[in-house]
């Protein structure tokens, strides 16, 4: 992980938002609502920019924040996003209808792990975002994988976890347990032979993975 000197530093090269990416940041932090780190979202936009992808699954809507700025970074992609929680998945419904995406951004509601039958309408992808129940990551990883094209892309947040992942020494045995499943993902991620994988540790780490 960056020193947090180091970390403020790059953050704040980061041009500041407005209008509805502005409002939404605002109100992720007011009201505890996890969304990207600054530089770990633009890293993935740029990433992203690079790859110019055309179909790009997100499993996570949360309020639908990384979801806009997909969209906006890139105009021909179409993204289909998948949320579990009511309340995020209706205030993800406002935005993205007050940023006039609506035909860009299709939202599905319910519980990730039994949505495959409905996204593989929508397959192929070329690239994934998972950001969703850090504890399941292996098995959204092992669902949706397979409706990746070949030389597509994914990548998965939080996976060095506030740093919690190289020293396991949460005080909450809840933490540990979730810490723990992140480690065994980590290592299982980056030595999966389908994969090419870098851990970047930027945010809160991010796992970049490109099919091969």
């Amino acid at each position: 992980m960056l020193s947090q000197e180091l970390q403020s530093y790059i953050d704040s090269l980061i041009q500041p938002r407005d209008g509805l990416i502005a409002e939404m940041e605002e109100y992720a932090r007011q009201n505890g609502v996890p969304i990207m780190e600054p530089a770990g979202i633009e890293t993935m936009l740029q990433l992203l920019r690079i790859q110019q992808p055309e179909a790009i699954l997100e499993v996570g809507t949360a309020i639908g924040y990384s979801a806009l700025r997909m969209a906006y970074a890139l105009p021909q992609a179409k993204i289909i996003t998948l949320e579990r929680d009511e309340e995020r998945f209706k205030l993800a419904v406002d935005y993205i209808k007050r940023a006039g995406m609506q035909q860009r951004i299709i939202q599905i509601s319910g519980d990730a792990l039994e949505l495959e039958e409905e996204v593989a309408g929508h397959a192929p992808f070329d690239a994934i975002f998972i950001d969703a129940a850090k504890g399941q990551y292996k098995r959204f990883f092992d669902i949706y994988s397979r409706h990746l094209k070949p030389g597509g892309m994914i990548i998965t947040d939080n996976v060095l976890f506030k740093g919690l992942v190289y020293n396991q020494e949460a005080e909450s045995k809840r933490v540990r347990s979730l810490v723990k499943k992140i480690d065994e993902f980590n290592r299982w991620l980056t030595a999966n032979e389908e994969y090419d994988t870098v851990i970047l540790p930027i945010g809160d780490g991010v796992a970049v993975s490109k099919k091969r």
